[in-house]
């Protein structure tokens, strides 16, 4: 099938390709399907594009990469329309923000998959963590493409 996007033009992606997201994304709850990809230019950073707004793509990345002793607590309810059989099966990516000093990380409301099941949820994590984590290093880096 193809998906035309604002930031990448068309696109060929299977329907395997699509994650669904039952609750949407905070702020986007009407965008419920998603695809991953990967970014050209630089192996840390992905995108979460849209498949229903072609100007909504979001810049992630791994949350370890660069913050290497996050961890989250979330309710089981919370993460239930994932289908996971096992919390430790699920992946984690936060979206990349920006601030006027630095790009930020919002650790506050990661992204949870369960890829087999090609489903996805944005949870509030009840830990103490920064909704705007400032990137000191490598933001060079992610600077080229975000």
């Amino acid at each position: 099938m193809q998906l035309a996007t604002y930031r990448f033009g068309q696109l060929a992606i299977e329907p395997s390709d699509l994650i669904h997201f039952p609750r949407g994304i905070l702020g986007m709850e009407n965008c419920t399907q998603w695809v991953l990809l990967a970014d050209n230019q630089n192996d840390a950073l992905g995108w979460l594009q849209s498949t229903e707004r072609p100007e909504l793509a979001l810049a992630v990345v791994s949350p370890r990469r660069f913050v290497p002793d996050y961890q989250i607590r979330v309710s089981r309810r919370e993460i239930s329309p994932l289908k996971l059989d096992e919390v430790r099966d699920a992946q984690v990516l936060v979206i990349v923000g920006k601030s006027d000093r630095a790009l930020t990380l919002n650790l506050k409301a990661p992204l949870v998959f369960n890829l087999s099941q090609r489903l996805g949820a944005q949870v509030v994590v009840k830990d103490e963590h920064s909704l705007q984590y400032e990137l000191t290093t490598p933001v060079s880096q992610l600077k080229k493409s975000a």
